[in-house]
């Protein structure tokens, strides 16, 4: 069984080539994924002391999604119940005359935790068997290299507004973060009279290893090139505290072409710097 929700868009979720931004669409799964635990939620009864934490988020994009007025459809369903885990499956899709047009599938690990001491819990019979019910196996992912060294440091500005209701950084904005600084290093290794195409997110897998919280003082992210293709790269990145690693990052950007929509090779100046960059990461 699966569970839909209908997704308004916003105008500020757009990205500068006029698609919802892939920081959007992580924001979109996150509404998908309460309505459907709510469901789940009038099954077992509400336990206010208890929550649910991400630790894991991949995503696939499959097509461009723009801004209309019209809801996006979400489906939402669950791939595997573990004793003190379950993943998250979604879609988001259209359904028109011509049939379905995918824009995302992904996938959330999610861990139960308690509230009252800030430790993971067990999944309760009832729990199990409410998650059962949209249970639907899902396909395993072959996993991106995070190997190599760290290139570009960018500070890390937690805001007031970053955190949520159990007063940690909100998963969505650790995505947000690892996009500025991936924008960051991009900009970095340009240099004056570089040629650099335009850049679309294939892929994004993240690690959720600790809670970031609010201060005034800044945490790191690092940031390096783990593969570099003929129309791709793989940008890996850490978020730091010190010699802590708060949480990891592998993103797949693929070379595009705004006049047809597509993708497209990368220009030499910028295929040739994402070279460098691998080999100053040790992989080249």
């Amino acid at each position: 069984m699966r569970h839909t929700y209908e997704c308004p868009l916003r105008w500020a979720d757009m990205d500068l080539l006029g698609h919802i931004n892939n920081v959007a669409y992580v924001d979109y799964l996150q509404e998908a994924r309460i309505a459907m635990l709510a469901e789940v939620r009038k099954i077992v009864g509400s336990r206010p002391e208890e929550g649910v934490v991400v630790v894991r988020h991949e995503l696939d994009f499959a097509a461009p999604l723009k801004y209309r007025k019209r809801p996006v459809l979400i489906d939402t369903w669950v791939s595997e119940v573990r004793a003190g885990s379950f993943t998250t499956a979604y879609e988001i899709y259209d359904e028109t005359p011509e049939g379905r047009v995918v824009y995302l599938r992904a996938w959330s690990r999610l861990a139960p935790m308690s509230l009252a001491t800030g430790a993971p819990r067990r999944l309760g019979a009832e729990e199990r068997d409410a998650l059962a019910a949209y249970v639907e196996p899902a396909e395993p992912r072959t996993a991106l290299t995070a190997e190599g060294r760290s290139q570009h440091v960018y500070p890390v500005h937690v805001r007031w507004s970053d955190l949520d209701t159990y007063h940690h950084v909100n998963n969505v904005k650790f995505i947000e973060y690892f996009q500025e600084s991936r924008i960051a290093y991009t900009r970095s290794f340009h240099q004056e009279g570089d040629v650099f195409g335009a850049f679309v997110v294939a892929r994004i897998d993240v690690d959720f290893l600790r809670p970031i919280t609010y201060r005034a003082e800044p945490y790191e992210a690092h940031n390096w090139i783990s593969k570099v293709g003929r129309t791709s790269a793989v940008f890996a990145s850490e978020i730091r505290d010190g010699d802590a690693v708060l949480a990891r990052s592998q993103v797949v950007a693929v070379g595009f072409d705004p006049d047809t929509q597509r993708s497209a090779p990368l220009p030499p100046d910028h295929h040739g710097r994402l070279l460098e960059q691998l080999a100053l990461s040790g992989l080249g």
